[in-house]
């Protein structure tokens, strides 16, 4: 054990033997017979945990505790009174102790009460790391990129991210909706709440409604438990509702009622259930035809869609594309421990000027990728996808080095080289996709638009 604690107790004696005690337990132990020293040692050095008397001269537990808490919020107290009540225990707590012990001080019990102080403390400096982290990643200058259309999305994510107006990110799959929900999220004054993303095109109808609102035990086959539904693990908080538009029309009333009453029942329960939820939403459906189609209710509609905020997709905003491939490098090479620098000219001129039917998320793929099969410390053309590609062959006069893409279209090279990654995979997608570097749904739509059987 390392942990540091800080004993305070007016009694020489008793600092001393409890001190011995846990030194020889292992851990670091300052003493002190002075709360008012206490209080100058835990400004000028961190604890893990202060054990302190209730009854001392010049400051009683209640105010050394008030006084500690105002300096460091998290560090673990222990208060030690020879005067036990349940009244000064409630007292001690309620002004911010961990714990509470009685004297004489028995080991055993002190040993549990200090291991669990200490879990406790060390649970809150892991989760305000982790909300630092969150808030550092999702701060909007990590949103990458200075083109003028990522310019006005990032304009309006400010404008609205501290209201609690319903939010709808539309656009293209893969041009970055979840990440731009987050950083509302963590720019909004409901930061410190829980951020819940429900895919709700990834259940069938069935689940939908249970994901969303919770079920009781018995209410259908299988609902062996009762279970909260994501809007109740939401509350003070976000819900994310991607891919809205894949939501049936029952479960569209259910999420109509929760945006105008802001309250439901669980499945197969009638106990109403209030919650204080902010709903963000993401599709790349049109909606106004799902309407006028009679597939989404034109009232949720109208509720989800008080402030559309379009992303544009990547071949868009072409400038932003360096910045993206040079964030992508970084992160990449770090996290498949490689030394890649950049790229090459030729490998960048490639990159910005495809099209990029999968957005963001197949140029993070095609980084990725050449980050783990480069072959030296610059990504090179050699380490791009095959339809990305330029290849070399010798011409008949025996010259070297002449792109094939001077001698027929990018587009025809592109769509041969599909034609024969599908034929050597018997048109298995998922495998050709794997092959040629990019996403399946980016192979898809690659398939469909170049007429390929």
């Amino acid at each position: 054990m390392n942990s540091k604690i800080l004993l305070v107790d007016d009694e020489v004696s008793q600092t001393q033997l409890l001190g011995g005690f846990l030194s020889k337990k292992g851990f670091q132990v300052k003493t002190t017979q002075d709360p008012e020293e206490a209080v100058s040692l835990i400004k000028a050095q961190e604890f893990d945990l202060m054990i302190a008397d209730y009854r001392m001269p010049k400051m009683n537990g209640l105010e050394l505790i008030r006084k500690v808490r105002e300096i460091d919020p998290i560090v673990a107290i222990i208060m030690v009174s020879a005067y036990g009540s349940i009244e000064t225990a409630v007292e001690i707590i309620k002004a911010g102790a961990s714990e509470y012990l009685t004297k004489p001080i028995d080991l055993e019990e002190l040993m549990l009460l200090i291991d669990r102080s200490i879990d406790k403390k060390n649970l809150l400096v892991e989760n305000k790391n982790l909300k630092e982290i969150l808030q550092e990643k999702f701060r909007f200058e990590n949103i990458i990129g200075n083109s003028s259309a990522l310019g006005e999305v990032m304009s309006m994510v400010q404008r609205v991210a501290n209201s609690s107006a319903s939010v709808i990110l539309r656009g293209e799959t893969g041009t970055g909706k979840e990440l731009i929900s987050k950083a509302l999220h963590f720019a909004s004054s409901r930061k410190d709440g829980p951020f819940v993303k429900v895919n709700c095109a990834a259940l069938p109808e069935s689940l939908l409604e249970s994901e969303l609102f919770g079920h009781i035990k018995g209410s259908f086959t299988g609902a062996l438990v009762d279970r909260k539904g994501k809007f109740e693990e939401a509350d003070k908080g976000t819900i994310f509702l991607d891919e809205v538009g894949e939501i049936s029309l029952t479960t569209q009333s259910k999420l109509l009622r929760v945006l105008q009453e802001k309250e439901f029942e669980r499945v197969g329960s009638n106990q109403t259930i209030q919650v204080d939820v902010r709903i963000i939403t993401a599709t790349n459906r049109d909606l106004e035809e799902a309407v006028a189609l009679k597939t989404m209710r034109e009232d949720l509609f109208y509720r989800l869609n008080v402030v559309p905020i379009y992303l544009p997709p990547l071949r868009k905003r072409r400038e932003d594309i360096p910045h993206l491939f040079e964030h992508f490098v970084k992160k990449f090479s770090k996290e498949n421990n490689r030394q890649i620098k950049g790229l090459t000219q030729e490998a960048k001129s490639i990159l910005v000027k495809y099209d990029y039917p999968g957005n963001i998320r197949e140029l993070e793929n095609i980084i990725e990728r050449a980050c783990v099969i480069a072959r030296d410390d610059v990504i090179t053309l050699k380490d791009l996808p095959l339809f990305l590609t330029t290849q070399h062959q010798e011409s008949a006069d025996g010259t070297n080095g002449l792109p094939i893409l001077e001698l027929m279209k990018l587009e025809d090279a592109e769509k041969m080289l599909i034609d024969m990654a599908l034929k050597k995979h018997n048109g298995v997608q998922t495998r050709a996709a794997k092959e040629l570097g990019i996403s399946e749904r980016a192979l898809r739509y690659k398939v469909k638009i170049k007429g390929i059987q």
